[in-house]
């Protein structure tokens, strides 16, 4: 640190040390906003490239207070209904509905972080020949699978209150290929897979 001098002999106050920021936990629901973020890029250069169309669905809220003294700033609000998938859109005529999600685990995926209505809307968008699916990201191990909707509603009704191994939805899924453009390149996985 180079000095400085002050006036009237002031001196500055001495630094006992660098202090550290305490580590903040993130919560489950913001743990993912990393990994949506990337999918919104990869969906943003497959509409570029004329591909798809694959947007990210608004989660609904109520506004019930907005703070107007340093521009408006919403200041308390609501869910309006309980959210369903993250993602849906078209290729070719094709509805697709998807959901991302992200886990610092190593040997298994919760399926406490799916909660009962994703997997309702997602059974009832495959009852219309829908194609629909988990984007499933090891953040630990840097892999994303995507993963049918049909192995994991299938999985979670029949052990409603465990965890997916890893090697499980290894088998069951398939290994997304990870770039710069796009970052998760999960296109041609439906296009040879789920269509």
């Amino acid at each position: 640190m180079s000095a400085v001098n002050y006036p009237a002999g002031v001196l500055p106050p001495k630094q006992k040390g660098i202090k550290r920021k305490p580590k903040l936990s993130v919560a489950p629901g913001n743990r993912g906003m990393a990994f949506e973020d990337e999918i919104n890029q990869s969906n943003e250069y497959y509409v570029e490239k004329g591909l798809c169309l694959i947007t990210k669905r608004p989660t609904p809220i109520k506004i019930v207070k907005v703070d107007y003294t340093h521009g408006p700033k919403i200041t308390e609000a609501f869910f309006q209904t309980q959210s369903t998938t993250d993602y849906n859109g078209v290729y070719r005529g094709r509805y697709i509905d998807f959901e991302a999600k992200s886990t610092r685990s190593l040997t298994s995926f919760p399926l406490s972080n799916i909660p009962v209505q994703q997997i309702e809307h997602l059974e009832r968008v495959i009852s219309q020949s829908g194609i629909a699916f988990f984007l499933i990201n090891w953040a630990r191990k840097n892999e994303t699978y995507l993963v049918p909707a049909k192995y994991i509603i299938d999985f979670y009704r029949s052990h409603p209150r465990s965890s997916i191994p890893y090697e499980s939805m290894r088998e069951n899924g398939y290994l997304v290929k990870q770039g710069y453009r796009p970052r998760y390149d999960y296109l041609p996985i439906i296009i040879e897979h789920l269509l």
